[in-house]
């Protein structure tokens, strides 16, 4: 299945919002499901990341509709590598014993974004759609 920029952007940016929402709310839940303890420590780093999250969900909001240029595929990138690592990253504290196998939820939608990204990045490249 293709999908094109535009819908794996604004599919992100939901996810992201929704992700913002929840770590700066309701970190337990999230940590829970990962089996890791709330403590002041994690709640203060989950607040933190609910902020970078929203700030991911306007970037790839606001660039859902952008064409092929250095800027989207800058973000492209750099989402493909943050990704991949935290798809990594994840797998990793789970084998470990640091976190437990709710984590491989996250591990999974990590991998299959840095996928779709790779896959719109490449269907870009395809249709003569270059980067200026």
């Amino acid at each position: 299945m293709q999908l094109s920029f535009r819908t794996l952007s604004s599919f992100t940016s939901i996810l992201c919002f929704l992700l913002a929402l929840v770590w700066g709310f309701f970190p337990e839940v999230l940590l829970a499901i990962w089996s890791i303890g709330y403590s002041e420590g994690t709640g203060v780093v989950a607040r933190r990341s609910a902020v970078l999250f929203a700030a991911l969900g306007v970037m790839f909001y606001l660039l859902r509709n952008a064409p092929p240029s250095a800027a989207r595929s800058a973000l492209s990138n750099g989402f493909i590598v943050g990704c991949f690592g935290l798809a990594g990253l994840g797998f990793g504290e789970w084998l470990n014993g640091h976190a437990g196998p709710g984590i491989l939820l996250a591990v999974l939608v990590e991998f299959a974004l840095g996928l779709g990204f790779v896959q719109a990045r490449r269907v870009t490249v395809e249709l003569g759609e270059t980067v200026g």
